[in-house]
């Protein structure tokens, strides 16, 4: 006898995600639901395939991803379990790269580089970064992606002097922040500004999403110790792949 609460929803082969991340996404849904609850197990791994409409390979694949997320925990010859502290994945509100925040949670990062080379300053560029238009600048343009799923866009510019050298860094397993940091640089601040929007064809394609699907858009201006700017960068997330955590203080005058 099955005991176990049944997982509600199916996964639709045509859809931009591939069946694995909407299977973990269905099962997430659950467990935020209160269907599946903290301690409690999961139907056997026959009937979530039949529930869900996945093979075996792809269910598991799921399983596992949360597993490492710490939502599921497995018991050998027992079944799958809802961890019994569920804790969220979360951005911090503190300065960090995408790498140290993966390191945090415990995630491998990866980044597929996109664009690396030097160009002239826009106006609006040279405006936020307090130099020439025209001034070399260098663009940095990457899909980010934590356990092999794409989280962000990332496009970041920076004066090419500062950094010699910076058009041969393979970006592609090296961190901007450690590059900069190998440089006597260190960003101690960032101006952020976090506001919806929905994806274009160009940003859904890269992050497995469709046209009109919701994204944040995170613009930032990094600063040094002494105030100065170092690099502009401009952050499409995933909408539902991306959770800024911050706080809120109220003053007294």
């Amino acid at each position: 006898m099955n005991d176990s609460p049944g997982v509600s929803g199916t996964v639709l082969p045509g859809y931009p995600e591939p069946l694995w991340i909407q299977a973990v996404n269905v099962i997430r849904g659950e467990i935020d639901r209160g269907v599946l609850r903290p301690g409690g197990r999961l139907p056997p791994e026959r009937e979530l395939c039949r529930q869900l409409g996945i093979s075996r390979v792809t269910l598991r694949k799921a399983l596992g991803s949360l597993v490492e997320a710490g939502v599921l925990s497995p018991s050998h010859g027992r079944g799958w379990y809802v961890a019994k502290s569920t804790q969220k994945k979360e951005w911090p509100n503190s300065l960090e790269s995408f790498s140290e925040t993966a390191a945090r949670m415990g995630l491998e990062p990866h980044s597929t580089v996109l664009r690396a080379e030097a160009t002239p300053a826009t106006i609006d560029e040279a405006e936020q970064l307090g130099i020439a238009p025209g001034t070399s600048l260098f663009r940095l343009e990457r899909v980010r992606l934590l356990e092999g799923v794409p989280i962000a866009l990332d496009l970041t510019r920076l004066r090419s002097a500062l950094v010699p050298g910076i058009d041969s860094v393979d970006f592609r397993v090296r961190s901007l922040y450690s590059t900069l940091s190998a440089a006597g640089i260190e960003p101690v601040r960032a101006d952020s500004t976090i506001e919806a929007t929905k994806a274009d064809e160009r940003v859904a394609g890269h992050l497995d999403l469709a046209a009109g699907d919701p994204v944040l858009v995170m613009r930032q201006v990094a600063l040094s110790a002494q105030q100065e700017p170092l690099f502009v960068s401009t952050i499409r997330y995933a909408g539902d792949r991306y959770r800024l955590r911050t706080s809120f203080s109220r003053s007294h005058d």
